[in-house]
């Protein structure tokens, strides 16, 4: 009986590649889609569904302390902070979704342009959370280097790709 061939590592690290991107595209797209909801929701609207969304899980748990937290949060929206993130968002997860669009397109200058945008956005979690102490941020900060670590790999076999092909060609 035949043994079954192990994938190899290059395979395997591409698949962790197309792997995360679909990850962040997904993530970035709803990210865009929220920034567009916040520019285009007027504010009590946003306050009520928050406070809709919120009330019953402090109804049920008094110390939800998230849920107590946005709350409080939304007391003080005002339209401006709404705008502000609305854009934040929209223009934070445009970015990312066409990064990721171009790295599925296999766009060569992409892939540099993609590890220099992950890393500003890396020692912007580092910062914030050495401020903050969210562990989420510091979670955010490990995907977003796993993220260059692939994004490299998958830039290097493209490039040997590329070249091999050119060099057929001649």
């Amino acid at each position: 009986m035949k043994r079954p061939t192990r994938p190899s590592k290059a395979r395997v690290l591409h698949w962790l590649f197309e792997t995360s991107l679909a990850i962040k595209g997904l993530l970035c797209s709803a990210e865009f889609l929220a920034g567009v909801g916040l520019l285009l929701t007027p504010n009590p609207l946003v306050a009520r569904l928050l406070y809709w969304l919120t009330h019953f899980q402090i109804a049920e748990t008094r110390t939800d302390t998230l849920a107590a937290w946005t709350q409080r949060a939304m007391e003080g929206f005002p339209t401006a902070t709404q705008d502000f993130y609305g854009w934040y968002l929209l223009l934070h997860g445009g970015l990312k979704l066409a990064m990721v669009a171009m790295l599925w397109a296999r766009i060569l200058w992409a892939y540099p342009a993609a590890m220099v945008v992950l890393s500003g956005f890396v020692i912007y979690q580092l910062f914030e959370f050495l401020h903050n102490g969210s562990p989420f941020l510091l979670m955010l900060a490990f995907f977003d280097l796993m993220m260059i670590a692939l994004v490299w790999q998958e830039y290097k076999a493209l490039k040997v790709k590329r070249s091999t092909a050119m060099a057929a060609a001649h």
